[in-house]
């Protein structure tokens, strides 16, 4: 998979059907020659055209060759302050209080398995063909020491970058700025894809024709955000969810990040990745080593969906963890929707009573439970149980639970703090605050500093307290606010840049702490819903509620943007009541079910509310998702039509498992005009010469993929299942 030749001083990086080629210059620069279609064989760096540009510099080692210019060379890591003036992959601050970094290659070495990275989550290697490339590059004035490794994960069509820094130095630097991947490409008019939104809106795609300049996506609120997703895609201006050449970055990480592509005077392209340099700075020692998370990469030559499926197989696998990553969750109901902050032990038991009766396995308990918690404006930060909710506390009502047939799950948001709070009132600086400074507040929260070993301890300590007190499966980890007034009272001033990112590398810590020591525990993630839905998260917690949108309607959108990248085994995703809090919309409750089977499935109401026609008919949604869940959760994903593309009537999905023998087609009407046209769908990934029987009627594979299903009628906001198997 990963092969030197000496004589051309090329590195080639093999998958299944793919190449990454890199050469080392006669300079010592290492140039990126070639990532695209799987080659034999042959020295790319053949296509890099010499030429005389004005106003592009020429290195000392050139000598008077004006031809030869950083500012044009395509490079696997960008200098900075030499003569390329594109986005640079690293700054820094040197003593003597210049910026320049100019990294040359050393060696390389490849190793068998995949790397890992010290208090980063990371792809590993287990159960694939795997190998690890790790090339020395060194700027040889400061002794500043760039690694950068490269993950081979064959079967996934992945390649996966991450750097390490190190100060070989006597002085101390400052990083200002640490990509983990850079990506040029010497030609070429792409467009580029990025997942925007907002709360409630979140990971829309958005498509663009790059232009002269330079395209960023970035969160600098602490988390990855609502808003925007460490996703980027750069692919052929004609490129389909079929056909066409795509290159898909995701970013192992969940805080600030950047992810930028610059469109060049020569239309060259750079794609960079990494952690955002807003308020980003990390103090490094001689002797020491920052490392910078990991990105992963897969390019497709079959388009979007191919892309789509084999970050969909490699996240499922190989990035997420524990018992629960290949294993049919448990369908649950929570609390919320339902009750808000009003209840007690008999109210959820009355939900749990109801819900055990049509065959759901797990009642979730939501925020309330603890400290004086009857509204938003207090008690986060307690997590002592609410006697007067909860008498006895938790195992008694866990008990009753498990009594019923169920499981127990519980609510928690660990990072945050109410002023009316105990916590708050007996250390209120452990909080994010900047001296002589007002507090700013979100939800009514501030952000206790993690970065601090008492503060992380402390919230540890009451996690494994809440978590041996009783029988308790499952956790839904919140964080509802973004980060502001970030000062750490446990960092000198010289090192207050590190506090984004320290904070991150503390969840990291808690969480891996609980991964050890409940390895049967199922952790959801969310943030507001899918404030923090990213790679980094999913290593720790194998599902991310989704949106805190509940509406059928609007979470096609949801669920069709996430699924550029991530799995639908890791869609939190529940039916509701109606009409929904927050679009006040009614969607028929079988159509929330098909929109809600695409994801984890669960409900988040009050089943004691419906009528006895509506508890059959959540009995037998949970009756047939049980018989075919493994094909939603570990087949591959295809995406029929867009909820996005005005002329499209109805938004369809569909998933197939790997030997073709099953598949599962969701469909949606969303638009109903009068005297429609006959819709037809075209399905996708089945087998042509094998037959099918669709809902009792057999086709032909062929017939199904290539003349299409005739659909029937349907009101606005109805939805049809077909379930096939081959026959």
């Amino acid at each position: 998979m990963i092969g030197f030749d000496a004589s051309q001083r090329t590195i080639n990086l093999s998958t299944r059907s793919t190449t990454y080629q890199m050469k080392i210059d006669p300079t010592g620069v290492l140039l990126h020659t070639y990532y695209g279609q799987k080659l034999r064989g042959g020295d790319l760096s053949r296509l890099i055209c010499p030429e005389d540009r004005g106003f592009s510099p020429n290195p000392d080692e050139v000598g008077l060759d004006r031809t030869w210019s950083l500012d044009t060379q395509p490079q696997e890591y960008s200098s900075s302050g030499v003569g390329d003036f594109r986005t640079p992959s690293l700054e820094v601050d040197l003593a003597d209080g210049s910026h320049t970094a100019d990294f040359r290659y050393v060696r390389h070495t490849i190793e068998e398995g995949k790397y890992a990275l010290e208090g980063l989550p990371a792809f590993y290697g287990e159960g694939v063909t795997a190998q690890t490339l790790t090339v020395e590059l060194r700027d040889r004035c400061s002794s500043l020491v760039v690694e950068l490794l490269y993950g081979v994960l064959e079967e996934y069509d992945m390649i996966t970058r991450a750097v390490r820094v190190r100060n070989d130095g006597s002085a101390p630097v400052r990083l200002t700025r640490v990509a983990s991947a850079c990506l040029d490409f010497p030609v070429g008019d792409h467009d580029f894809i990025t997942l925007g939104g907002a709360y409630a809106r979140e990971r829309e795609p958005v498509r663009a024709a790059l232009t002269q300049g330079i395209h960023t996506a970035g969160s600098v609120r602490g988390s990855s955000s609502h808003q925007q997703n460490p996703f980027l895609v750069l692919c052929d201006r004609d490129a389909t969810e079929d056909a066409g050449r795509c290159w898909g970055m995701a970013l192992v990480y969940s805080g600030n990040f950047l992810a930028s592509v610059e469109y060049t005077q020569f239309h060259e392209t750079r794609m960079t990745m990494g952690i955002h340099p807003f308020h980003f700075s990390w103090l490094l020692q001689p002797g020491e080593t920052f490392t910078a998370p990991e990105v992963a990469m897969v390019f497709s030559a079959r388009g979007l969906g191919y892309m789509s499926q084999m970050f969909h197989r490699a996240i499922r696998l190989n990035l997420c963890r524990g018992p629960w990553k290949d294993q049919r969750r448990p369908i649950l109901i929570n609390n919320w929707e339902a009750t808000l902050f009003n209840f007690d032990a008999d109210k959820i038991c009355s939900i749990a009573q109801a819900a055990s009766k049509v065959g759901v396995e797990m009642m979730v308990m939501d925020d309330g439970w603890f400290g004086q918690r009857n509204d938003d404006f207090g008690g986060l930060g307690d997590w002592n149980v609410n006697q007067e909710k909860l008498p006895g506390g938790l195992a008694p009502l866990a008990k009753r639970i498990h009594d019923l047939g169920m499981k127990f799950g519980i609510w928690v948001e660990p990072e945050m703090v109410n002023e009316n709070s105990d916590l708050y009132r007996a250390h209120p600086d452990w909080t994010f605050r900047v001296p002589g400074r007002p507090v700013t507040r979100g939800r009514y929260q501030l952000v206790l500093d993690l970065t601090r070993p008492e503060v992380k301890g402390y919230v540890l300590d009451n996690l494994r307290a809440m978590l041996k007190s009783a029988d308790i499966s499952y956790v839904k980890w919140d964080m509802n606010r973004s980060l502001t007034d970030v000062w750490s009272a446990g960092l000198p001033a010289e090192r207050q840049g590190e506090v984004y990112h320290r904070f991150v590398l503390a969840v990291y810590e808690i969480l891996e702490a609980l991964h050890q020591e409940f390895p049967d525990l199922l952790i959801e993630g969310c943030s507001g819903g899918g404030g923090r839905f990213d790679c980094g998260m999913l290593y720790y917690t194998p599902q991310i509620w989704c949106s805190d949108n509940t509406d059928a309607a609007d979470r096609l959108r949801i669920q069709y943007g996430t699924s550029f990248c991530y799995p639908c085994c890791a869609m939190g995703a529940h039916v509701s009541a109606v009409p929904n809090g927050l679009t006040h919309r009614a969607t028929p409750l079988h159509t929330r079910g098909v929109v809600a089977a695409a994801g984890t499935f669960g409900y988040e109401l009050d089943l004691n509310e419906l009528t006895a026609e509506e508890l059959k008919e959540v009995a037998e949604q949970i009756a047939a998702f049980r018989t075919y869940w493994d094909v939603v959760m570990r087949g591959d994903y295809y995406r029929l039509t867009s909820p996005f593309r005005q002329e499209d009537s109805y938004c369809a999905w569909m998933h197939v498992t790997a030997d073709k023998s099953r598949a599962v087609v969701g469909l949606v009407q969303t638009v109903r005009h009068a005297n429609p046209v006959r819709p037809l769908l075209r399905l996708k990934g089945l087998d042509p010469d094998r037959n099918y029987r669709v809902n009792g009627v057999v086709y032909g594979g062929d017939e199904l993929m290539y003349a299409g299903l005739a659909l029937p009628f349907l009101d606005q906001y109805q939805a049809v299942q077909y379930q096939i198997e081959a026959v």
